[in-house]
């Protein structure tokens, strides 16, 4: 082991080659884009299934709310499972369970053979494949570029959501919503063949890192020990500052942008094709604003990030209510940029955060941290629509989010972070 140690480094592993970690990071994006396609391309599916079986809105919906609430709760264990399993074991049977899925819906033909396939099994799959894996492989096998490779994995998931989006849009019109489900099933497969599981695997460094360090023994007990993390890490303010601001994440953009955007805008006269393209470009702001995120996360203090960015975002929402018309004007497309930025940036210094604080436990941390987004999101989106139902407008969703986030930001500068480096959540300075 020790020559090993000696001979290879924690930059390229010869002169002149690619360090593994880069082609690692690449498959596990590949991974997180078809993930990422598989939470948004439900909506997608909502006219041909009612063309085809006649199924209402609510039928369709519900594999939809079965697949959202599935995916936050099957986060917080991804991480613990990946310890004990393995990488690789784990994410085969996650992107295995999304493309059976996906396969297994093209020969359905009764609403619950939708909620089962679409509902739970990818579900499950994309859950498991959510920003913990990200969290995993940035913490596995990077100690350089933690902060830009966690953007760039980030903003992989918002390529498959988003980005990605219209290409499926084009082969559900041209070819059929089945042909998509193939074409993602397909993509989800592709992924396993090159993702490894730790450097150790490899013979090498973690990335930037001065030593080697051997593969860890697998940790039993993943169920049991994600919720004992969460015991651990639930006596301590830092998690419920850090699960505060992120659930305040989940609702001003899952929560009510992407749930409630389309219809506001509708409100106002214009058409929801218009709407929905508005959304689409915000995601192509996403993966710049991720990425730059991830860079700056590198380089300054990310408590400062989150309240700059949670700022940002209020004064962008409180702006809404007089940006909206039946038509796009250059304001809103200047809304889109800067939300578009600050959309998902928020994730990179989320997860230094919670490495700095948690160190070998940081991504099952994150896990339940995930868990209070998807918490936001659905709070907000349920929320929303009973603004809607009460004072007939939008416009009090949008100056109240705003407000809410003008909160987060206070938050997340009194967020403690650790005098020197932390090991895990039973270890010293966590008791």
């Amino acid at each position: 082991m020790a020559d090993i140690a000696t001979k290879y480094t924690g930059g390229p592993t010869r002169r002149g080659r690619l360090h593994p970690a880069w082609p690692v990071a690449a498959v596990a994006a590949l991974a997180i884009v078809a993930a990422g396609a598989f939470t948004t391309m439900a909506g997608l599916f909502t006219e041909p299934l009612r063309r085809e079986f006649g199924w209402s809105h609510g039928e369709i919906g519900l594999a939809a709310s079965v697949n959202m609430v599935v995916y936050g709760v099957v986060a917080p264990f991804s991480a613990a499972l990946m310890d004990r399993f393995g990488m690789r074991r784990v994410v085969g049977a996650a992107l295995a369970a999304v493309a059976v899925g996906a396969l297994l819906s093209t020969a359905m033909s009764a609403p619950w053979q939708y909620v089962l396939t679409w509902g739970l099994l990818i579900g499950l799959g994309s859950g498991a494949m959510a920003l913990t894996f990200a969290a995993t492989v940035t913490q596995r096998w990077f100690v350089r570029r933690r902060g830009l490779v966690s953007g760039v994995l980030t903003a992989a998931g918002v390529f498959g959501q988003f980005v990605f989006l219209p290409v499926l849009s084009w082969v559900v019109d041209g070819h059929g919503w089945r042909t998509a489900a193939v074409l993602l099933a397909l993509v989800a497969c592709a992924a396993l063949v090159l993702l490894r599981d730790h450097p150790a695997d490899a013979g090498v460094r973690a990335y930037g890192a001065q030593r080697f360090t051997p593969k860890p023994a697998a940790l039993p007990g993943a169920a049991a020990r994600t919720v004992r993390v969460l015991g651990a890490v639930a006596r301590g303010a830092p998690f419920w500052l850090l699960a505060a601001t992120f659930g305040i994440c989940g609702a001003s953009t899952n929560g009510v942008m992407w749930t409630h955007f389309t219809p506001a805008a509708h409100d106002h006269g214009m058409p929801a094709t218009a709407a929905s393209s508005l959304l689409a470009l915000i995601g192509v702001f996403n993966v710049a604003g991720t990425v730059l995120s991830g860079w700056l996360t590198d380089r300054l203090d990310p408590r400062r990030l989150l309240a700059v960015y949670y700022a940002l975002r209020g004064v962008t929402l409180l702006c809404l209510p007089v940006l909206m018309s039946a038509t796009v004007q250059p304001p809103m497309v200047a809304f889109v940029g800067l939300f578009g930025l600050l959309d998902v940036a928020t994730v990179p210094p989320t997860l230094a955060l919670c490495r700095e604080l948690y160190g070998a436990d940081s991504a099952i941390v994150f896990g339940w941290v995930a868990a209070a987004h998807q918490l936001g999101a659905g709070l907000a989106a349920f929320l929303g629509g009973v603004a809607r139902d009460a004072f007939g407008s939008y416009d009090p969703l949008w100056v109240a989010i705003g407000a809410v986030c003008g909160a987060g930001a206070l938050l997340a500068l009194v967020i403690a972070r650790p005098a020197g480096r932390c090991g895990t959540v039973s270890g010293p300075g966590f008791r």
